[in-house]
């Protein structure tokens, strides 16, 4: 595997948005400064989607070998990672090859994955359990896509059964529509991960999916209400933060 993956370093290029440091603004590592990897394009059309610069028709911003992208990162010296996009993961060989290298960065303890749910994560997950570096570091955070987003159809459910309790999944809800289907869909396919819901700013008043929350107790209580705190520090539409 490590010969493999070696091989790719400097000969594979991946397309890319862009590569900045910021606090993490969502999820259980919200506050700690961050390293963000954001990879090109993305398999899904969200409606409330707030990263539209980051796949096709825009293009990408530059592409970078694994091996720049690993010296980027290591420039930045952060502990934490967020891989994201676009979609992550769509590239296969090339995003599996990219978090292999990025894991063996001795100073980085976490990298997350934002990944949308219709990627399969078993070759990631497999990953995990064959390179020790990779199997303590890299977890997921999977956005199970809700009716408002138009992309429910698209979801790949055994996902769920792949997630850890280290791993999150993120339901981004834009009505009480929503808030239900995501019960039921954890109801119908239990998960060790923490399940995060996220309310759509211009559809979902913070307040009231709070009171969804109190009163369905998902997960028994464990799951937890997920505000993106870069957008009360920053404009929401400022990129790079």
């Amino acid at each position: 595997m490590k010969g493999r993956y070696s091989e790719m370093l400097d000969t594979v290029k991946l397309p890319m948005v862009e590569i900045f440091q910021t606090v993490e603004g969502e999820g259980k590592m919200a506050g700690y400064p961050t390293t963000f990897v954001r990879v090109y394009n993305c398999n899904l059309r969200c409606t409330w989607c707030d990263t539209r610069y980051s796949y096709a028709p825009e293009k990408p911003a530059f592409t970078a070998s694994i091996r720049e992208i690993v010296d980027r990162v290591q420039e930045l010296a952060h502990g934490v990672i967020c891989l994201t996009g676009g979609e992550p993961l769509m590239h296969g060989d090339k995003s599996l090859a990219l978090l292999y290298h990025l894991a063996q960065i001795e100073e980085v303890w976490d990298i997350h994955i934002e990944t949308n749910g219709a990627i399969d994560l078993e070759p990631f997950a497999r990953l995990r359990s064959e390179d020790e570096n990779v199997g303590r570091k890299a977890r997921f955070v999977m956005d199970y896509k809700l009716p408002a987003s138009g992309e429910t159809d698209n979801m790949c459910l055994p996902n769920f059964a792949r997630l850890e309790d280290r791993d999150e999944v993120k339901f981004v809800v834009g009505s009480v529509e929503d808030f239900e289907h995501g019960i039921h869909i954890l109801a119908d396919h239990p998960t060790q991960a923490t399940a995060l819901f996220s309310p759509v700013w211009e559809t979902m008043p913070p307040d009231k999916l709070v009171n969804l929350l109190l009163e369905a107790r998902p997960q028994n209580g464990r799951a937890r209400l997920n505000l993106q705190i870069h957008k009360v520090i920053w404009d929401p539409e400022l990129r790079g933060v």
